[in-house]
């Protein structure tokens, strides 16, 4: 199971067994099996039906699939290690949520630049 995609089903408003994971794109039927639809962006958000599936792994796999298939490296997976997906990719930003990138800045103040730019221009000239 996908660390980045389990949560409790115990949202606010919602019903459901305490710990039960969810997964992106997936309703449990109230008899028990697990449907699977997708949103298609390219046909202004339509759902498209993905099918009933016996395990809610089995349900998720499926709109990975579809996920993949419509959006590439930008599809917000339920398992992304199972796709060659780059590291940068939109599904871990979105999927790790607390975990934040710094960036960090150096700032030079004048002279220095000035120094810097002088002694660029001192190598090039000698060069010739």
């Amino acid at each position: 199971m996908d660390k980045y995609n389990q949560s409790s089903s115990t949202k606010s408003g919602g019903g459901g067994s305490g710990g039960e994971i969810k997964y992106r794109g997936v309703r449990k039927r109230p008899w028990g099996k697990y449907a699977a639809e997708i949103r298609d962006s390219a046909r202004h958000g339509a759902r498209v039906w993905l099918g009933t599936f016996g395990s809610a792994e089995e349900a998720a796999r499926a709109y990975d699939r579809a996920a993949y298939a419509m959006r590439g490296h930008l599809a917000i997976l339920n398992f992304p290690g199972e796709y060659n997906l780059p590291s940068t990719s939109s599904h871990f930003a979105a999927a790790s949520g607390s975990k934040r990138e710094v960036i960090e800045f150096e700032y030079f103040d004048d002279k220095l630049l000035e120094e810097l730019l002088d002694y660029n221009d001192d190598d090039d000239q000698s060069g010739k």
